[in-house]
């Protein structure tokens, strides 16, 4: 009946039924499509197998190829192009008076904090504080050192903080936030609260600590492979714990809770030596995004489509949510269950998923990516995605077009049988991308 009647107070604006949920988003960091158990994935992770069998999964969620760009469509509502950030970012990426899902959600009354990774803007004056959230903590910059909590060396690598003030401080970045994230709401009161998990786990470089490298099975070799694997059981417990904090403070039944990943699972060299040296296990990341094919960095489906959960306990009936749903969709979503509106046209290119997520038949509509720097681009319109990369001595791009009903894992190119469908789509494309760079920040 609580479902039923949130719905329609969302779908025909009826007064509202339900005071609004607390929220809880927690994003891992490069992980891969199968890397989780409930995937067919080989690293134990029972607490998101749980949390998967009691949630509505969402089979088709996208996100950008990498990190930045994920999180700007997260705090915006908007597609990452439109700010000029189509690659991990170091600098301010949102104009000052950005209106972010934070912001929003603290004008309804939230509490907001971030524990974990910001990535849209490395020095402390640029920082969460600044956009929304009352409380933060962990990596201002990119991912860190498990131990040094470092990024790369130069201008940012001293990136660890509490408030907008950098720190030093001893343990695994995975114990770090999971204590904190448990800390904060532990001391939360009656105010709906957000609170924003952006995990640094399963990013590079890995290095666990050896309890959790003995948890791993021994049927998985190498030392990369082994601490990549611990890397990911040790996120699965740190998820595990925010829950149960949840369940002990009895705030479990008020909380929407969302998981996902800022992009698919990465094949680089582990001991990346931009970042300062901590006797790092040297090797290539064992990520799984199959049977989808890419990885992070990528437009195809391995780089872009990522395991992801929602769940709040009977208002949300556990299940498949098989329609194409994007990272941007989650600002109007969230901000539609806190009963914010907008005061101005915030230009949102996502959409309210609730009513799709409570029943709802959801319209079919563009989606869009831009890839790093721009080098190349994708729409999905139904089932059909077509992706255009940037090629020397051809102005157009080199296209490839898959009908991802017949073919999602994008094996068979269509470009030659569907020239109509690619002029379509090309088309729909130039239209879209027409609003991009129109909120970049201003030097």
């Amino acid at each position: 009946m609580r479902c039923l009647l949130l719905s329609l107070f969302l779908g025909v604006g009826l007064i509202q039924a339900a005071p609004p949920p607390n929220i809880v988003f927690m994003m891992a960091d490069d992980l891969g499509w199968a890397d989780v158990a409930f995937h067919g994935g080989n690293a134990p992770t029972p607490h998101l197998d749980k949390l998967a069998k009691e949630s509505l999964e969402l089979t088709q969620h996208y996100v950008a190829p990498v990190c930045s760009p994920t999180r700007t469509g997260l705090m915006t509502g908007r597609f990452w192009s439109r700010f000029g950030i189509t690659a991990p970012h170091s600098g301010r990426a949102l104009p000052w008076d950005t209106v972010t899902l934070p912001r929003a959600l603290k004008s309804m009354g939230y509490e907001t904090c971030l524990v974990g990774k910001w990535h849209l803007g490395s020095k402390p004056e640029w920082g969460p504080s600044k956009f929304g959230f009352d409380h933060s903590y962990g990596s201002l910059g990119g991912g860190v050192g498990p131990y040094d909590h470092h990024y790369k060396k130069g201008e940012f690598t001293q990136t660890w903080h509490r408030n907008g003030e950098l720190i030093e401080e001893k343990g695994h970045v995975t114990d770090l936030l999971a204590q904190e994230a448990v800390k904060w709401v532990e001391g939360r009161g009656d105010k709906p609260f957000f609170l924003y998990v952006p995990f640094t786990a399963v990013h590079l470089p890995v290095k666990e600590p050896e309890p959790w490298l003995a948890k791993v099975p021994a049927s998985i070799t190498g030392d990369v492979a082994r601490h990549y694997t611990a890397s990911i059981m040790h996120m699965d417990d740190a998820v595990g714990q925010i829950i149960d904090t949840l369940e002990k403070t009895g705030k479990r039944q008020q909380t929407l809770i969302i998981f996902t990943s800022d992009n698919g699972g990465s094949r680089s060299e582990n001991n990346d030596r931009k970042y300062p040296a901590d006797d790092y296990p040297s090797g290539t990341i064992t990520s799984n995004n199959d049977p989808l094919r890419g990885i992070k960095g990528d437009l195809y489906e391995g780089g872009i489509r990522v395991p992801t959960l929602a769940n709040w306990p009977e208002t949300l009936s556990p299940g498949k949510f098989e329609s194409p749903a994007h990272i941007s969709d989650w600002m109007p979503t969230l901000c539609a269950l806190a009963g914010y509106q907008d005061k101005a046209d915030l230009k949102w290119d996502g959409l309210n998923l609730w009513p799709a997520l409570t029943g709802q038949p959801l319209e079919e509509r563009l989606l869009y990516w831009a890839g790093p720097n721009f080098r190349a681009k994708a729409v999905r319109l139904g089932a059909w995605k077509l992706i255009v990369s940037n090629q020397k001595g051809n102005p157009d791009g080199k296209a490839e077009l898959f009908d991802l009903s017949q073919d999602p894992n994008e094996m068979t190119d269509l470009v030659i049988q569907q020239p109509a469908k690619v002029t379509e789509l090309r088309s729909r494309l130039a239209e879209i991308e027409k609003a991009d760079r129109d909120s970049v920040v201003k030097p």
